[in-house]
């Protein structure tokens, strides 16, 4: 059985926030925007478009706005948390599995199967 030491979980513990700091700020970022994004053509389309005068209420244009907001936020910081994880366990593999490049046949490869 392997032992951990104390310092080796302190410095995994530091990474797993500043990890999950940046993906949070990403994922605040990618709301900011998707808010802008998604409120102007809301707000206008309820002033100028009958169907949605007569249809879409305060609360749903809220409703709108708000959810294009928290589904740009999660979708950031998914591919946030997910990118640094990649980095980082490639960054502790051992070496010989870092070598990922392949030397196949020398065909190259379709543009949908490029790595």
């Amino acid at each position: 059985m392997s032992t951990v030491s104390r310092a080796s979980l302190d410095q995994k513990l530091a990474l797993a926030k500043r990890c999950s700091r940046e993906a949070t700020l990403a994922g605040v970022k990618a709301a900011a925007v998707a808010t802008i994004a998604s409120a102007i053509p809301t707000l206008e389309s309820v002033r100028m478009l009958p169907w949605a005068k007569a249809n879409i209420n305060p609360t749903g244009q809220a409703l709108i706005i708000s959810t294009v907001a928290g589904m740009a936020y999660f979708i950031a910081a998914d591919k946030k948390i997910l990118s640094l994880a990649r980095r980082h366990s490639f960054e502790e593999a051992p070496e010989h599995l870092r070598n990922t490049s392949f030397q196949g046949t020398g065909r190259p490869h379709p543009a949908f199967f490029r790595p």
